[in-house]
């Protein structure tokens, strides 16, 4: 290793596809950054302030929003510059800096996700039970439980990361440091890094899927259950944002890491990286407020109030 040049520099390629389009895109991108913020901050201070949202599935939603800002702000800028520079030089260790904050990100939604589909089992298949279940006691603990794991991971992962020697060449053709194009670069032996990667994602990825998928399971076949259309449609509305947004996270999540990355055209690979990275966290807020009756009432009651204290 010491005749090695070692390299301290890696070189964004973004999306050369893009590039006549610089500004549109940049422009573009920058919108669904400014309003991911707003929306997600919106998100958490409703529930902070309204009393009528101090519930474990609120509590969950604002969790789900901080994950939200942590990876759209973790990619989005950055991202902003590779953009409009057509490529973009980011230092070696801010490139493994972000890949191990998306990592965490990642992994605290994957289980904020997990849990959410646990709150919704319990209200649709055992409502009885539900607020003896899940008090706001448990669901805080259910909620630090999420972030300890997800510290932990990125302890897992920092250790062999900052241990690898990147010797050239330092070019990556993505518009973020993803795990495939950082280790691609890396002149050391990363097989066990690979595996230890691989071993986590049964407990990150695959074990809290198929938990979800039983619980939704559960719970469609509860709501079926119900004898009137009323009744099933009000149950399903509780869930159904919930599992549209597990449906998009892990679809794109599964179809980018799940393939070979030689079988996996790379302008495909960027375009469902844009869809976990970028478009995922500005329709989350969209979604989980688009038909909630209590996030409605939340903001009027929020708009009054700003409406108050100006006229005072």
């Amino acid at each position: 290793m010491r005749n090695m040049t070692i390299i301290t520099e890696i070189l964004l390629l973004g999306i050369p596809s893009l590039q006549q389009y610089k500004f549109l895109t940049f422009s573009l991108f920058l919108v669904i950054y400014c309003v991911t913020i707003w929306g997600n901050l919106l998100i958490i201070s409703l529930v902070v302030h309204s009393k009528n949202l101090h519930s474990p599935m609120y509590i969950f939603l604002t969790q789900l929003s901080v994950c939200d800002i942590l990876v759209a702000t973790d990619i989005v800028p950055n991202m902003l510059y590779v953009v409009f520079n057509d490529g973009g030089l980011i230092s070696l260790l801010g490139c493994i800096t972000q890949y191990l904050i998306f990592c965490t990100s990642v992994t605290s939604e994957c289980l904020l996700l997990t849990v959410m589909s646990y709150d919704r089992y319990l209200a649709i298949c055992n409502p009885l039970h539900y607020n003896a279940i899940m008090s706001h006691m448990f669901s805080f603990k259910l909620v630090l439980m999420c972030w300890v794991l997800s510290f932990l991971l990125l302890l897992s992962q920092a250790i062999p990361s900052f241990n690898l020697w990147f010797c050239g060449p330092h070019v990556i053709d993505h518009f973020f440091c993803d795990f495939f194009p950082l280790i691609e670069l890396s002149c050391s032996d990363t097989y066990a890094f690979q595996m230890e990667t691989k071993l986590l994602s049964i407990p990150i990825v695959i074990m809290p899927f198929l938990i979800i998928f039983i619980s939704y399971s559960y719970i469609i076949f509860t709501i079926l259950r119900i004898p009137s259309l009323t009744g099933r449609r009000k149950a399903f509305s509780t869930c159904s944002s919930h599992l549209v947004v597990v449906s998009i996270y892990y679809g794109t999540i599964t179809s980018i890491y799940s393939v070979p990355t030689k079988e996996n055209p790379q302008s495909l690979s960027k375009l469902l990286s844009l869809l976990y990275t970028v478009v995922t966290p500005i329709i989350n807020p969209i979604i989980y407020s688009f038909r909630n009756k209590d996030i409605h009432k939340a903001i009027d009651i929020f708009i009054k109030n700003i409406s108050l204290s100006k006229t005072r």
